[in-house]
């Protein structure tokens, strides 16, 4: 079967991308998963700088579900551009870097550094991180706010850029069009949703931030919804997230209109969920008859 797709600026070999954070930078994966086989691999979120991320405790485990504050920890550009990017090197899959800021001006500190290391392949900006800002605020909460920071990273570089986008927004469809008119090539959603964990004994949260990040398959409803909402009312290209931990759900996300989608929280528990999650799609495309995952993209019917 030919399992190559194209989505964002870049063809890859399959649609099955490591995302961002769960992955880390890749090579801690590798005793464990042959990189060479997932279509992609968006790296743990680099700031300018090396960031030491939110104080523990910050995972908390919930039914069918994960709550993470661990509040972007990690080596900075340079540190991973001159620690991590060369052991990358040998791997046959795209490198996508996730940028982050506190500032507008810090996502495309990243991406100038950066876009000149050709094993860059494009930028996912991660506009849409619920538990760094107070409140969970971000920029992908406004489409004005999202598209001045996608506008700036296109005006610096030719690379794909994907923005991340979240769903704690009424405004989704209208920020996933400002990515679109500043220059994105893709969005990826969601990232995860915000939600709380209380213990009644102490009367306090059971992480050390109010709030934090909701992933895994309680939120795959909402996710699918959310990939349906952008695809059908945006022509821009959809990189699916959420809840994903079968070849099934896959597909899934692909028939509302995904053109690719990310493996996050199943990683965590199964190193090689991907390969697996990938083997069951492509098992029950040739079941069902088809040639390739395009194929399928886009032909939701509805009710």
């Amino acid at each position: 079967m030919d399992t190559r797709v194209k989505v964002g600026g870049l063809e890859l070999k399959n649609p099955v991308i490591l995302a961002s954070g769960t992955a880390g930078y890749g090579v801690e994966l590798s005793p464990f998963l042959d990189l060479s086989r997932v279509g992609g691999l968006v790296v743990k979120g680099l700031y300018p700088y090396e960031r030491m991320g939110n104080p523990p405790p910050r995972v908390w485990e919930t039914p069918c579900g994960l709550l993470n504050t661990i509040g972007l920890q990690g080596v900075g550009m340079k540190r991973f551009a001159q620690e991590y990017l060369p052991r990358l090197e040998s791997y046959d899959t795209s490198i996508i870097v996730n940028a982050c800021g506190e500032e507008d001006e810090e996502y495309l500190q990243v991406v100038d550094y950066l876009q000149e290391f050709d094993r860059v392949d494009a930028f996912e900006l991660n506009l849409s991180c619920p538990n760094v800002r107070e409140g969970g605020r971000c920029p992908a909460m406004w489409p004005d706010w999202s598209y001045r920071i996608v506008r700036g990273a296109r005006s610096i570089t030719k690379k794909p850029i994907w923005a991340k986008l979240t769903p704690n927004t009424s405004a989704l469809v209208e920020v996933a069009s400002a990515c679109k008119e500043a220059g994105a090539d893709a969005v990826s959603l969601v990232n995860t949703y915000l939600a709380m964990a209380v213990d009644f004994r102490t009367r306090k949260s059971r992480l050390s931030t109010l709030f934090a990040g909701l992933s895994g398959p309680a939120i795959k409803p909402l996710a699918l919804r959310a990939v349906y909402t952008v695809a059908s009312s945006v022509d821009v290209d959809v990189v699916g997230i959420g809840g994903i931990t079968t070849g099934e759900d896959l597909l899934e996300f692909m028939l509302v209109g995904a053109k690719a989608v990310q493996i996050g929280s199943a990683t965590l528990r199964e190193p090689t969920a991907a390969l697996r999650i990938l083997e069951e799609a492509v098992s029950l495309l040739r079941q069902e008859g088809y040639n390739n995952f395009s194929e399928i993209i886009g032909r939701f019917e509805g009710v």
